[in-house]
């Protein structure tokens, strides 16, 4: 099995590191995707929101198929979604792979791809409305949404957990507890000063407590 990272300028790390150190770890402790491929438009070196540069292992023309892809979000989603070399890539690989999962704001790239109409789906809390914009999105305020073969999640962090919750899915719960072990991924549950209450905060953080 072949899993794919979408890579592209702006991206947000943690969209696309947290996936990867979960997924990694089912590759190596428990028999997941054989490899685990970076895949960019072009094989330069790709400039992430805050700086951290990655280096793409494959591009969109030597990538094989994928059984898995994931799209990360931050603030380059705002131009790759009009980038049609990126969006046909998304969307020809999507009709062979197995699930194809976003974190954030990459969420409109899989739109943009034609892969989200009429589906259920999520994104940041603070791009809700921009995607009950998009006329054809149920939106849920939950962390993580799957709706068939494709997977959504919440803001950033939210991609560990999508990633924990699809290993656990094509697996066990004991595989997937066996990699959050690994990983040490035990959040606390606090949150600093109260900012889950907030009226902006979405709906699945407002009902803690």
């Amino acid at each position: 099995m072949n899993f794919g990272f979408l890579i592209f300028p702006g991206l947000e790390e943690l969209d696309l590191v947290g996936p990867w150190e979960i997924i990694s770890l089912w590759s190596k402790f428990a028999q997941g995707p054989e490899k685990c491929f970076m895949v960019a438009e072009n094989p330069a070196p790709v400039i992430c929101s805050k700086g951290m540069s990655v280096n793409p292992h494959v591009t969109f023309a030597d990538c094989p198929p994928l059984d898995f892809l994931l799209v990360p979000g931050g603030e380059g989603t705002q131009i790759e979604v009009d980038n049609p070399s990126l969006i046909q890539f998304v969307a020809e690989q999507a009709e062979q792979c197995q699930a194809v999962l976003s974190v954030c704001t990459g969420t409109f790239i899989l739109h943009s791809a034609g892969l989200l109409s009429n589906r259920r789906a999520t994104t940041h809390w603070a791009s809700l409305q921009k995607l009950r914009d998009m006329g054809d999105v149920e939106v849920v305020e939950d962390r993580i949404v799957r709706d068939g073969n494709i997977w959504t999640s919440a803001g950033i962090s939210a991609g560990i957990d999508m990633a924990l919750a699809f290993v656990e899915y094509m697996t066990d719960e004991k595989t997937a507890g066996k990699i959050q072990l690994g990983a040490e991924y035990y959040p606390s549950g606090r949150s600093y000063g109260m900012m889950h209450k907030i009226p902006q905060a979405p709906e699945y953080l407002r009902k803690r407590d």
